[in-house]
């Protein structure tokens, strides 16, 4: 018998691929849908996207050491547990999967394009049906506060200064290893390294708002 963890690697890599989506439909009972082929170098979605970013946003961020999103995904589904039931973390893994090189849109919250706190209020609508407030802003002073980032654990919303009118301007998910997902402006929905230089000098706090059961 193919047991449930390979059934998740499985679908896990399905879903990255937008490929099909068969096998967790019927191991879960539950709909699946692909991810949009849209190509990575569509960065915004349409024009007023672009000048948006530039009239809002520092500057244009750079990662010294881009994270190998395919192969992260593919480690991350293998070490998941072995049971018939999804755990918490699964299901938001596995939404999070869902949106991966999704176009960024400012104000947008679907899978044509989506902004950063989008992003973060769907992914925990749609695996634990937890609701966020809308915005960064609002989602910075919703939950537990987490000052330290030695303290960050899988599922808590991490926030950086990275735009001229709001603060914070922006939000991701941390994912564990100085890793978290986000909509961001330069790469559409991705995974970057808090580490990188851009990120570090402006992570200004995180917030915990459900413990995420592994």
């Amino acid at each position: 018998m193919i047991s449930a963890k390979y059934i998740l690697s499985l679908s896990f890599l399905l879903i990255f691929y937008a490929c099909s989506s068969t096998s967790i439909e019927q191991r879960y009972n539950k709909r699946v849908e692909k991810p949009d082929t849209l190509s990575k170098s569509s960065r915004f979605t349409s024009g007023n996207d672009e000048k948006t970013f530039q009239k809002e946003f520092d500057e244009e961020p750079i990662e010294e050491n881009p994270v190998d999103v395919e192969k992260f995904v593919e480690k991350t589904s293998t070490a998941f547990n072995s049971t018939s039931v999804l755990t918490d973390r699964e299901k938001v893994m596995i939404e999070i999967v869902k949106y991966l090189n999704t176009p960024y849109q400012y104000g947008g919250n679907n899978n044509f394009g989506i902004d950063c706190s989008a992003f973060t209020h769907n992914v925990f609508f749609n695996s634990l049906n937890f609701e966020l407030p809308r915005t960064a802003s609002q989602q910075y002073l919703n939950g537990e506060s987490i000052i330290s980032r030695n303290s960050l654990k899988f599922g808590d919303l991490v926030f950086f200064n990275t735009t001229k009118n709001s603060f914070p301007g922006h939000v991701g998910i941390y994912l564990g290893e100085d890793l978290f997902a986000h909509a961001s402006v330069s790469n559409g929905v991705t995974i970057s390294s808090i580490e990188s230089n851009y990120y570090k000098v402006r992570f200004v706090g995180a917030r915990r708002n459900l413990k995420i059961v592994d």
